[in-house]
């Protein structure tokens, strides 16, 4: 069974880090493109990164640019997202997702995105 299941969200301070984890199971992550999205209440879910386990190419939206970096781990199966400075507007669920081919494609093409994972919570706030 494919399964993408998130973890490391929490509450923490502005400016505060934390490190979501993507892990993998049914399906290894190479020739897959993993994506990292969010959804705050009441605005529609956006792409924040995406990682191609192809290429090693890596993209983040401008909003966390310089702020997030996506790696992988490929022994664990597992894709991990590390938020530095976070701020209040970082605010959301976040999810992640896979999808097929060499390389992501940005801006991310949600539907071309599947898999996706339950979401965990990121709050941000003092």
């Amino acid at each position: 069974q494919v399964l993408l299941v998130e973890s490391g969200g929490g509450l923490v301070q502005p400016g505060g880090s934390l490190r979501l984890s993507c892990k993998a199971s049914g399906f290894n992550l190479a020739y897959w493109n993993i994506g990292w999205f969010r959804q705050a209440p009441g605005k529609e879910r956006e792409g924040v990164s995406c990682l191609g386990t192809s290429d090693g190419g890596r993209y983040y939206t401008d909003s966390v640019q310089g702020r997030f970096t996506i790696s992988w781990d490929n022994d664990k199966n597992t894709v991990y997202l590390q938020m530095n400075s976070l701020k209040p507007e970082d605010t959301a669920v976040y999810f992640c997702a896979r999808s097929f081919g060499r390389g992501c494609t940005w801006p991310l093409a949600q539907s071309t995105f599947g898999s996706w994972g339950q979401g965990t919570q990121v709050t941000v706030s003092s």
